[in-house]
């Protein structure tokens, strides 16, 4: 003969699980973000000019992390570049990923690594969302302040 579980029981099974729910959400948002960033910032000229935008990103994982990529709605295109120096001559080339090693930082500078944005849609003084695309973590939204060609961002 099988018994009946009663209302009680029921009842207390269903608080547990939902309870064991609960705590599972907590724990998975109580997990650091992989990577993190910092300072980030557009020196816009005009909108006919490419934007550049320079930043630092953290690594604070075990394990290298692989930026793929950004797009920010302000940009009509958004690149990663770098620029290098070819015999005295300072040219931009595209960089499809960069590496990120273990509880390191990669620091997006003029001269070096920088977002290229075509076609920016952005005004002095405003600041704007920047996502980042990465193959090991999640995608990061930052938020960049935008400065002039005559202003200077405080230094990290």
């Amino acid at each position: 003969m099988q018994k009946r579980n009663s209302v009680a029981e029921l009842w207390a099974a269903w608080l547990i699980g939902l309870m064991l729910a609960w705590a599972s959400v907590g724990i998975a948002a109580a997990a650091p973000a992989p990577i993190s960033a910092s300072h980030g910032w557009f020196r816009y000229l005009m909108a006919q000019i490419p934007a550049g935008g320079f930043v630092t990103l953290h690594n604070d994982s075990a394990k290298t992390i692989t930026l793929t990529g950004v797009s920010a709605a302000s940009c009509g295109m958004a690149m990663l570049h770098r620029s290098v120096d070819n015999s005295g001559t300072d040219r931009m080339v595209m960089v499809h990923s960069i590496a990120i090693p273990p509880h390191r930082r990669v620091q997006f500078k003029p001269g070096d690594y920088h977002i290229m944005c075509m076609q920016p849609t952005m005004q002095v003084g405003q600041t704007v969302p920047v996502i980042f695309h990465f193959r090991d973590a999640p995608d990061l939204t930052v938020p960049f302040k935008i400065y002039g060609a005559d202003q200077n961002p405080a230094k990290p």
